[in-house]
């Protein structure tokens, strides 16, 4: 079954662990992706992406090519938007990575974020766990994390679990806009 990594255009055989950052890795394999590259690889439009440089959500390219850790932030930002306004998404991102713009007080930097996140859907295999499970597997998943500082962990965990019920909301808008092309 081919499926659409989350905030991409890109078609994937099957989510498993790890798909992200072996993409990533080949995607970044040269350097950086210019705006159409990332464009056309996220379905957003350029004005999108350069608006939301202008409002401080990412740190703007550098000799106009957007690194790893950018993309993914856009992906991310891509991917809530499908349930989340914009101003939760910055905030929840704030959350854990402080200054938007800025890198330098990242509890996590936006390529793992977004790495731990695939991850954590590829364990649930289309699961809708409870939420002890669902803490669980963001524990198991996580292992590997070294806080930069102390309560980065429960900062990333609570992330991650935001993320997935916004996951579960935006599947369930769009089954319940399904069933409404049926109503007479």
């Amino acid at each position: 079954m081919e499926r659409t990594l989350p905030g991409t255009t890109i078609e994937m055989q099957a989510l498993r662990p790890d798909a992200a950052r072996d993409l990533l890795d080949t995607l970044f394999l040269s350097g950086g992706l210019v705006l159409s590259q990332v464009t056309r690889m996220t379905g957003l439009a350029p004005y999108e992406v350069q608006n939301w440089v202008k409002r401080g959500f990412l740190p703007p390219p550098e000799h106009k090519m957007y690194n790893r850790n950018q993309f993914c932030r856009i992906v991310t930002i891509n991917m809530l938007r499908e349930s989340m306004q914009i101003d939760t998404i910055t905030k929840l991102l704030s959350y854990i990575n402080g200054h938007l713009d800025d890198a330098s007080d990242d509890i996590v930097n936006d390529s793992d974020l977004y790495n731990y996140y695939i991850n954590l859907l590829a364990v649930l295999d289309g699961h809708q766990p409870d939420r002890d499970e669902i803490r669980t597997h963001i524990l198991y998943i996580t292992s590997d994390f070294k806080e930069p500082r102390p309560g980065g962990k429960k900062r990333l965990a609570l992330v991650l679990e935001v993320m997935l019920y916004a996951y579960y909301s935006a599947q369930m808008r769009r089954q319940a806009e399904e069933l409404l092309q049926h109503l007479d």
